[in-house]
């Protein structure tokens, strides 16, 4: 977000949780992108702050979280001292999530991670709710990729390996007519939080139905190898989808992740090497 945004969106956030009796003195900025995420103090209570343009339904992941909470699935359950519902405050829509601490002494084993993604896809499956597939996704980077209003900066040659790869992987993976399901659709490490009460995935804005090989294509391969029954080649398909939507979205003009166009011309670049496709981990970003 803008500055002035941000501190207008920790406001809120501040504001609307004393209004639900929350205790807040303080608030911590835990990440900055197209939505804020905020850790308020001292009621720890994790505020995820988005604009009212935010592209992605607010409601709908939080509906999704309440469903999925209660199937015992591993995830960062919704604040459970108010009301489970998305509060509009000051132009902002405003979540209130459970604070947990994270286990800073060890990294997440990639068994122990297949383990959980594997328990998510589970309780995924007992809930039925309306997404997209993620091949509309694939086609909204399609569009991105084909607009110098959204990507001025990319090359031509650029422009036509992404778009390339988009559409050959993307109608490989749809052929294979592989089974389906409702999926996280971006379990990568920043989504996924170690703590005391085990693993707790996090950020379900862009969820999506397709295979699971989809949401293995984000972990690192050595999660990916762990878990049961995956089609190593159907996920190695799938990380070349991925790796050009990312860098489609690091070209794009109002990218504002903090690797900036360094981490683009990383993808790219793994892009033109061609398969076997690197995991996410593997490139810079």
């Amino acid at each position: 977000m803008e500055a002035s945004e941000a501190r207008r969106a920790v406001a809120a956030a501040m504001s609307a949780a004393s209004e639900l009796d929350l205790a807040v003195d303080d608030a911590i900025v835990l990440s900055d992108s197209n939505r804020l995420v905020i850790r308020l103090t001292p009621c720890d209570t994790v505020a995820r702050v988005t604009p009212m343009t935010h592209f992605a339904s607010a409601e709908q992941e939080v509906e999704l979280v309440r469903r999925l909470a209660q199937t015992d699935s591993p995830v960062a359950p919704l604040e459970p001292r108010v009301e489970p519902r998305v509060f509009v405050h000051d132009g902002f829509k405003i979540a209130m999530w459970a604070y947990f601490e994270p286990v800073q002494s060890r990294m997440l084993p990639p068994a122990e991670y297949a383990q959980a993604l594997a328990r998510l896809h589970a309780g995924l499956r007992r809930i039925e709710v309306t997404t997209p597939h993620f091949m509309d996704r694939v086609a909204a980077t399609q569009r991105d990729v084909a607009s110098l209003d959204v990507t001025p900066d990319l090359a031509d040659t650029d422009r036509a390996l992404l778009a390339n790869t988009l559409h050959d992987l993307g109608r490989s993976i749809v052929n294979r007519r592989s089974g389906e399901q409702l999926l996280h659709g971006e379990p990568h490490p920043f989504n996924i939080l170690n703590t005391k009460n085990g693993p707790l995935f996090i950020d379900f804005e862009n969820t999506a139905r397709g295979p699971v090989e989809y949401d293995l294509a984000w972990v690192p391969s050595e999660v990916s190898q762990h878990y049961p029954d995956a089609e190593q080649d159907l996920v190695d398909e799938c990380r070349g989808v991925v790796l050009a939507i990312v860098a489609a979205h690091r070209w794009s003009l109002n990218d504002q992740h903090p690797s900036g166009r360094e981490s683009g011309v990383a993808f790219l670049r793994v892009l033109r090497e061609g398969p076997p496709w690197p995991a996410l981990d593997d490139v810079v970003w």
